[in-house]
């Protein structure tokens, strides 16, 4: 087990308080607890594609990609040759 320093800003000293405050939990508890979460969060960030990513937006009519990027040139080509037998 090692032991490290760290600086908190106002906002995060505020947020450290209050999960104190609201659990009973010490600072190296909660520090310990907040960290295992993020890093669960984060793995589960890795895994995601990127555009998975963007699929939380509402990106609107034409905001959305009809391949991936290294795809894209066999992709525009079908959706042209789509278009045209739609004409």
């Amino acid at each position: 087990m090692s032991t490290r320093s760290v600086r908190l800003d106002e906002e995060a000293e505020s947020a450290l308080a209050e999960i104190i405050g609201r659990t009973g939990l010490s600072i190296s508890e909660a520090i310990k607890k907040g960290l295992i979460e993020y890093r669960n969060e984060a793995r589960n960030i890795a895994l995601k594609s990127p555009a998975s990513f963007f699929e939380q937006f509402d990106l609107g009519e034409g905001g959305y990609a009809i391949a991936p990027a290294r795809n894209s040139s066999r992709a525009i080509k079908e959706k042209l040759q789509a278009r045209r037998k739609a004409q």
